[in-house]
Order: structure tokens, then sequence, then C-alpha cells
């Protein structure tokens, strides 16, 4: 907390602040839209176009998914879903606030995470490059890394507003004649 004490004219005013948890809410919210931006770009693509999505996943030049095996619609539908629920989860969680919901949001997607990263680091097509390689590796750690973030960085209780400011009214002084 901070407190500031400005002099007025007749008065002193006096403001808190909880920029700690300020701070630490505004990285929860970042971090929620980071997920929910991800979450909804995968699973949108996946379910709305699942053989553009197989064939062209993660877009710039690479094809992490192709690399791994033959098309299946029922599986990329499935993981377009999947997506999208973890988007929801995470969407209210950033609009609905509260720890409990941040933390809810991050326990899905660290849930998701940690076994993605696990399938990542021990399975390296052949058709893969190292570079793209090297990049699906990362954006699997950043799923995980996320989702604890969201477990660990998150205030416990509801979020604070800073109180309104004080203004203490300071008597005048008589001039004498």
């Amino acid at each position: 907390m901070r407190i500031t004490v400005d002099g007025k004219s007749g008065g002193l005013r006096v403001r808190m602040r909880f920029e700690q948890q300020r701070n630490r809410w505004l990285a929860v919210r970042i971090i929620l839209g980071v997920l929910a931006f991800q979450g909804a770009v995968v699973g949108l693509w996946a379910v709305f176009a699942p053989h553009s999505w197989y064939s062209s996943f993660p877009g710039f030049g690479m094809q992490w998914i192709s690399a791994d095996g033959p098309y299946n619609h029922h599986l990329a539908s499935d993981v377009g879903s999947f997506f999208l629920a973890l988007t929801a989860v995470t969407l209210a969680a950033l609009f609905l606030g509260g720890s409990a919901l941040a933390q809810v949001a991050g326990l899905g997607w660290l849930v998701f995470g940690v076994p993605h990263l696990i399938y990542h680091v021990s399975h390296k097509p052949a058709e893969m490059g190292a570079g793209s390689f090297t990049v699906s590796i990362i954006g699997a750690v950043l799923i995980a890394v996320l989702g604890l973030a969201l477990i660990l960085v998150t205030p416990r209780g509801p979020q604070l507003r800073d109180p309104d400011p004080i203004t203490f009214r300071l008597p005048r002084r008589r001039t004498s004649r």
C-alpha cells in the first residue's frame, strides 16, 4: 500500500493506493488475455477449418500437426472444442474477475500444458526441422508457465478498490487588525 499526502489550500489530502495488488491484477489480466487469445485462435481454426488447421498449424510456413501423422477430422474438431472450452473459462475469469476464477483458469491451462509439453519434448517428428521443433517447445512451455503463473500470481481474496481520498480541512488562522 502507498500513502500520499498532498497539501491543498486549506487542508491536507490523504490517498491510499494498493499498488502491489494492482500490479499483480494487471499481470493476471494480461496473462488471461494472452491465453484467451491463443485459445480462441487455435480453437476457432480447428473447429471451423479442421483440415487447414491440420495442414498448416501454427502458420508462418510451419506445419507441426501434419508432420505427426494422418489427418483425423474428429480429433481436430475435439482439439478445437477443447481450446474453445478453456478459452470460455479464461474469458469468464477475465471479465467476471475474482481470484478463484483466475486460479481455476490457470489450473486448466496447467493441467493441459504439462502433458502437452512432455509430449512435445519427448517426441520430435522426423519431418520437423530443428527451428520449428524449438519454437513448438517454447510454445508448449509458455502454456504451462502461464497457467502456473495464474495460480501463483493471482492475489488471494477479493480485488480491492483504492479507497476514496480523505481531505482534512485545517482551521483558518485569523489575522489580527
